[in-house]
């Protein structure tokens, strides 16, 4: 697919393979986040079907326009 490119050898060579390392790092950080949000998911189908919050409830809060106060 790609040419070999000798710049590109020797930078891997000197710094190592900052990409694949990136790569590496980025997918371990992708699967603790997945570990640490899979309690919040699976909790809310354990509570009582009077007691679900609604979609969008919870933490998370709405925004306000500029200059608007909660009423």
């Amino acid at each position: 697919m790609f040419q070999e490119s000798p710049i590109y050898d020797r930078l891997i060579a000197e710094r190592g393979d900052v990409p694949a390392q990136t790569r590496r790092e980025a997918e371990r950080v992708n699967r603790e986040l997945e570990y640490v949000m899979r309690p919040l998911r699976s909790s809310a189908s354990f509570a009582p079907a009077d007691r679900q919050a609604a979609p969008g409830a919870g933490w998370q809060r709405t925004a306000l326009l500029p200059g608007s106060l909660p009423h």
